[in-house]
C-alpha cells in the first residue's frame, strides 16, 4: 500500500501575495457589480442569474470546471456576447456589456492567443496603440513601458512566432495593459504554461496589482491558482455556489482530507462509516474522508482493513478543489453540462 502525505501546493507556497488591501475595505469600494446575469446557448442556460461584486484593486478568481459559465461571463463583459438579462455597474454607473465606458477602462487576455506571429513584439504593441488612438511619442513610451513590465525588451524585435508559450502569454498581458486599464480580465491565463512560466506570469500580475492598484478578474479551473487571490467565486451550473476569501472557503472542509483507492468503494464506505463514525463518500471511484486528525485515523484504517484492501492512501490539507467536491459531489476537473466554455 502506498501512503502519501502532502502539506501544501508544491511550487506556490512562497508566491508573494499582498493582502494589505483585501477584505471589507475592497467590497465597500466596488469597481464592478454584476446583477442577475443570464445567458443561454441553443435554449440551454449557461448563466443562471449570476451575481458578483469585484472591489477596486482586488484580485478575484472565478473558479469552476469547464462549462460552468465562467468564460461566458468574461465574454459578456467584453461585449462578445449579448446576455439574455441582467445588469452591470462599472465605477458606480450602469453600463451595457461591452459598452464604450467599460471597454475604455478594461484590458482583456483571452485563453486563445490573438497575436500576429509574423509581426515582432514591438509591432504587435504598436498596432494595439493604433487601435486605441495612441500615436507618436506617447505610443512609443507606452510600448517601452509594457515591454519592460513583461521582460521582453531583448526580444522585442523578434517575430512572435519564434516565442515560447510563456513569452507569448507575457506579451498578451503586456498588450492588455497598453491603455492603462482599471480592470483586467483574463480567461485561464496560465493554460499550457510550464511551472516556471506559471510562476513568472503570476509574479508579474501580483506586482502590477501592488504597484498600480490594478483590479484583476480571471477564470481558472486550477484550485492552486485561485488560492493566490483576495477572493474566489466558485461557479457551477452558471451561478456562484460559494464566494469568499480562500482561507474562509477552505475552512468549510474540516481537518485533513484522506483519499483511498480500494476495491468495492461503496461497500468500503459503509464499513468505514460504521466502524469509525465518520461520513466518507465516493468521488470518481475513490473514497474521500474528512477528519480533524487524519494522521491518527490512518493507522486505524490500515489496521481495520488488512490484506491489501486499501491499495493506496493519501492525505492533504483542504484545498479549494476539496471545497468544490464537498459542494457538488464532483471533482473540479469534471465537465459541466454546457459546452460553451471551451476552457
Amino acid at each position: 500500500m502506498n501512503v502519501t502525505v502532502a502539506s501544501g501546493v508544491v511550487g506556490l507556497a512562497n508566491m508573494p501575495v499582498d493582502t494589505t488591501t483585501t477584505g471589507s475595505a475592497l467590497r465597500a469600494q466596488p469597481l464592478l457589480r454584476i446583477t442577475d446575469l443570464r445567458h443561454s446557448f441553443d435554449g440551454r442556460a449557461v448563466l443562471s442569474g449570476l451575481n458578483l461584486t469585484v472591489g477596486r484593486g482586488e484580485l478575484f478568481a472565478l473558479l469552476g470546471p469547464n462549462g460552468c459559465g465562467k468564460s461566458t461571463t468574461l465574454r459578456v463583459l467584453a461585449g462578445l456576447l449579448v446576455p439574455n438579462g441582467g445588469a452591470l455597474e462599472f465605477m458606480g454607473k450602469s453600463v451595457a456589456p461591452g459598452g464604450r465606458p467599460l471597454r475604455e477602462r478594461m484590458g482583456v487576455v483571452f485563453q486563445s492567443g490573438s497575436l500576429d506571429g509574423r509581426l515582432t513584439a514591438r509591432e504587435n504593441l504598436m498596432l494595439t496603440c493604433a487601435l486605441y488612438g495612441l500615436r507618436g511619442m506617447e505610443a512609443s513610451k507606452r510600448v517601452e513601458e509594457v515591454l519592460a513590465i513583461s521582460g521582453l525588451q531583448e526580444r522585442a524585435n523578434d517575430a512572435v512566432q519564434d516565442y515560447s508559450g510563456g513569452m507569448r502569454r507575457r506579451l498578451e498581458l503586456a498588450r492588455a495593459l497598453m491603455h492603462e486599464p482599471d480592470l483586467l480580465l483574463m480567461d485561464e491565463p496560465t493554460t499550457g504554461l510550464d511551472e516556471t512560466a506559471f510562476r513568472s506570469t503570476w509574479e508579474r500580475i501580483l506586482k502590477l496589482r501592488q504597484q498600480r492598484g490594478l483590479t484583476v478578474l480571471f477564470t481558472t479551473h486550477r484550485a492552486e491558482e485561485a488560492q493566490l487571490c483576495d477572493r474566489v467565486a466558485i461557479m457551477d451550473g452558471g451561478r456562484v455556489i460559494a464566494e469568499g476569501q480562500p482561507e474562509a472557503l477552505r475552512s468549510q472542509v474540516s481537518g485533513d482530507v484522506l483519499s483511498l483507492d480500494v476495491e468495492q468503494p461503496e461497500a468500503f464506505v459503509a464499513e468505514v462509516a460504521q466502524k469509525f463514525s465518520v461520513a466518507p463518500r465516493v468521488v470518481h471511484g475513490q473514497v474521500v474522508i474528512e477528519h480533524e486528525r487524519g494522521h491518527d485515523l490512518i493507522p486505524r484504517l490500515v489496521e481495520a482493513f488488512p490484506g491489501g484492501r486499501i491499495k493506496s492512501l493519501s492525505m492533504h490539507r483542504p484545498t479549494l478543489a476539496d471545497v468544490f467536491v464537498k459542494l457538488t459531489g464532483r471533482v473540479l476537473g469534471d465537465e459541466g453540462a454546457s459546452k460553451e466554455d471551451h476552457d
